[in-house]
């Protein structure tokens, strides 16, 4: 379709899903629902014009909440609420650079485009009635690389055995958000890594800001950050801290040392080296 009411687009992918769902009441069933919104150009339909305090912006929120809400309730009507896993989380930080459409990143430094948390930490909300005890709260790492394998693992499904998968299964997380499955996470735009965690520990070897044509900054010795004390990532704690930029490091040249080369998918030749 092409040109389609833009404002409509929050509803009418609501729409579908619920007819999706109701029409495979019976039959297990994958539902992805990728919203367009809250990326620019953003729109809300009449029925959330003007509702928040936050302007256009607030009444997109608005009506996403309203598009989960409705989801959950079909899901609650029919009764499949207590076999369904529903996960809500998002792509990336805010898209600065473009003001109040954008969004923000709270107390997160920088946005989209960075390594920093603001562009890369985002909401993440996990329901199962029953299954997941409500309220929790964990301060576990997890990436959207970890969504196939959790999901394949609720199921009962097997892995696929032919390649080698970069996620790990969150389901103990889930259950208890004191468990820990994931030590590690590595931050890279194109074949460059950037950044790289270990538990609390973020370090830095390049940093830029978002979309503003600034040129990168190369850290050496690399920043070093702990999130659970500085989540603003100010104060760089590099110079006290020599045994944990070690650790990580070492950690790093193990993981590269499992890398395989191969070409960029994006078609980007500089994102090749």
């Amino acid at each position: 379709e092409e040109e389609p009411d833009q404002r409509l687009l929050t509803r009418r992918y609501t729409e579908e899903s619920i007819t999706f769902i109701r029409s495979n009441v019976d039959n297990p069933f994958f539902l992805y629902v990728p919203h367009s919104m809250p990326h620019i150009p953003i729109y809300a339909s009449e029925d959330f014009e003007g509702t928040s305090t936050r302007g256009l912006y607030g009444d997109v929120i608005e009506e996403l909440d309203w598009s989960v809400g409705q989801i959950l309730e079909v899901l609650r009507e029919t009764g499949l609420d207590r076999k369904t896993f529903v996960i809500f989380t998002s792509d990336n930080g805010p898209w600065l650079t473009v003001g109040l459409a954008g969004g923000t990143a709270g107390l997160l430094r920088n946005g989209k485009g960075t390594t920093w948390e603001g562009g890369m930490r985002v909401p993440t909300i996990a329901w199962w009635p029953e299954m997941i005890p409500a309220g929790d709260v964990t301060q576990a790492l997890g990436t959207t690389m970890d969504l196939l394998p959790t999901m394949l693992g609720l199921a009962g499904a097997a892995l696929p055995g032919d390649r080698v998968l970069d996620g790990v299964d969150l389901t103990p997380i889930l259950k208890d958000p004191a468990a820990r499955v994931r030590e590690s996470v590595y931050y890279y735009r194109g074949a460059q890594l950037w950044a790289a965690r270990k538990g609390p520990w973020k370090m830095h070897y390049i940093t830029r800001s978002a979309y503003v044509g600034d040129q990168p900054v190369m850290h050496i010795p690399p920043a070093l950050y702990h999130h659970d004390r500085d989540p603003r990532e100010r104060y760089n704690v590099a110079a006290d801290e020599t045994e944990v930029l070690l650790e990580i490091q070492a950690m790093v040249n193990a993981h590269k040392e499992e890398l395989v080369k191969a070409p960029s998918q994006l078609g980007i030749p500089e994102w090749n080296d």
